[in-house]
Parts: C-alpha cells; structure tokens; sequence
C-alpha cells in the first residue's frame, strides 16, 4: 500500500482510531517533525487535544542513518541489543547531543505553556513511520510513565520486525501497512514532502486556543 501523501494516511488512520476516542478528548502526540501535520488532522477530527512527544534517535558512531535507540527530553535512554558493541562514551555522548535538539524543540515549538499531562487520559501517539522502532519505543515509554488511562500507537507504515515489537509497547497499534520490504518510510508515499520547524509550530499554534497569536 502507498499514499499520496501524509494527509492521506492521516484520514485512513482517522477511521481507524474514531472507535476509540468517542466523547475521550483524546491528547493526540505527533512525532516531530514529519508527523506533526497528521497528527493535528487527527486530533482535529478526533475533538482532542495536540502535543507533541519528543524523542530523538541515537546515532551510529559508522553509519549515522542507523538508530542504535532514542531518547526522551526527559533524559530517559531506550538502547537497542544491537547498542551493546558501541562505546559507552560515545552512547553518552550522542545522549547529550541529542537533548540538546530536543529542549531547544521544547522552547521553539510550545513557548508558551508545558507539555500536555498525560496522566489518566486516552493517549494516541502519531508517526509516519517506523523503520527500527527505536524512536517510537522511547516516545511509548515516555508517555507510559506518566500513567495514560490507554496508549495507542497510529502509523501509516512500519517494517514487520518494527510492527512486531511495536505491539509490546502499547495497549493498541493502528498501522495501515506492515511491509516486509522495507527500505525507508519515503518509500511509501508519492509525496513525502519534508516539514520544516515553521510547519510544527504552525499546526501547534492553530490547535492550541491559549497559544499567542502568529507575529
């Protein structure tokens, strides 16, 4: 299966999750930033409310592509078995890296107030994608400790081995397509468009009613 675009999987996954969300006010998170725009058709059409869920990968010291895990601006480290060769040092290092894109994302995207509390709500997270799995196990695990009432996971498209693990790590996964053939998450859409920092804060700002308004 391919879209045309994000927007396109954004409503085929509105279909799918509007069994869950009836009168929830669901808190709908998107993984920045490619997702950020479905994620904000979702919530819109689901009546709930935006956020995002910030995690970043971490980096292969050879192949920088390749995710050996993630982290949460928390500072809470998701590490994959594949991890165990690489160097420590350099795992803390990239760690540290990391943070510092995700608080400057904190303080560019959501000025104005703290992150959304999760705590006892129905909680949807939104990806484009999922290659490894490593981002969206930190964002599942972020959010589980603050104690959801139910997390879901919402993609478009993820690799088998990622779908798989996926399900272990929430109480529902809404994926439109599980591929064994898998090369990149592009791959699956006619336009993958790449959304900029503007476009996050934008589709933040609009959802937001105690959100300033745009200079």
């Amino acid at each position: 299966m391919r879209f045309k675009s994000r927007e396109h999987a954004a409503q085929q996954l509105i279909e799918q999750l509007s069994p869950y969300c009836v009168n929830q006010n669901p808190l709908v998170l998107g993984v920045p930033r490619g997702a950020v725009p479905m994620t904000r058709m979702i919530a819109d059409a689901l009546a709930g409310e935006l956020d995002v869920v910030l995690v970043r990968k971490l980096s292969h010291p050879d192949q920088p592509e390749f995710a050996i895990g993630a982290v949460d601006e928390s500072g809470n480290t998701f590490l994959a078995e594949w991890a165990a060769d690489v160097d420590p040092q350099f795992v803390e290092a990239e760690k540290q890296r990391q943070l510092t894109v995700l608080r400057g994302r904190r303080a560019r995207y959501t000025p104005w107030r703290e992150p959304i509390d999760p705590i006892d709500r129905i909680v949807i997270i939104v990806d484009d994608g999922i290659a490894t799995g490593s981002t969206m196990t930190a964002a599942f695990r972020a959010v589980r400790a603050k104690k959801p009432k139910k997390l879901i996971g919402a993609v478009a498209v993820a690799s088998l081995d990622a779908a798989r693990a996926m399900v272990h790590e929430c109480d529902a996964m809404v994926c439109l397509n599980v591929s064994a053939d898998f090369f990149a998450v592009g791959q699956f859409f006619e336009d993958f468009t790449q959304v900029s920092e503007q476009d996050v804060i934008a589709a933040l700002r609009k959802s937001n009613a105690s959100a300033p308004a745009v200079a």
